[in-house]
């Protein structure tokens, strides 16, 4: 983890950008008080998710698809002032 003061991440931020591409967590500081942590984005999936994974793990029970009860539908339908 690096840790670094505001104006040292405005004056190198591209130096610091190249570090977090690498994985590098930064803890952002004023007058040395840690303030914020900057983390890199995890990475993209390079493909999509194949639909059914889970298939046999779990059962949906039948009350599952039950009406819900009148007052819990008219709480979400109570508009708010």
């Amino acid at each position: 983890m690096i840790r670094i003061n505001i104006y040292e991440a405005k004056v190198h931020l591209s130096r610091y950008l190249n570090q977090l591409r690498k994985g590098e967590t930064i803890l952002l500081c004023k007058r040395n008080v840690p303030i914020a942590e900057v983390r890199p984005v995890p990475p993209l999936r390079a493909k999509k998710r194949i639909f059914g994974l889970a298939k046999g793990e779990f059962k949906i029970p039948e009350a599952f698809f039950d009406p819900l009860p009148q007052n819990f539908v008219q709480a979400f339908e109570e508009k708010s002032s």
